[in-house]
């Protein structure tokens, strides 16, 4: 699966526009809290890397089952939820395509 956060895929023209697909994931550790007392945590890196993996493998898979190939266009949020916003969502959403 071809995923990339432009438009076009050079030299792989869109022959098919699939629909919007979404991948979300919420990361239960308190990021807001921790990140705000002060300074970078290779271990919460770590977490928000691999949450954000997670919701790309999650939009892919959904692609996937649209019978598309490649996702164009694709965009990240970041939201706070949860008690006293403990806890961290990642969503994803872009363009499933064929190419």
């Amino acid at each position: 699966m071809i995923i990339t956060t432009t438009m076009h895929i050079e030299n792989k023209p869109v022959q098919e526009y699939k629909g919007i697909v979404f991948g979300e994931v919420v990361e239960g550790r308190n990021f807001v809290k921790d990140f705000m007392s002060g300074g970078r945590s290779g271990s919460y890196e770590d977490s928000l890397m691999s949450a954000r993996k997670a919701a790309l493998d999650e939009m892919s898979q959904r692609a996937s089952k649209m019978g598309a190939n490649a996702i164009i266009g694709v965009s990240f949020q970041y939201s706070t939820v949860g008690a006293q916003n403990g806890m961290l969502m990642i969503t994803c959403n872009g363009t499933a395509v064929v190419v």
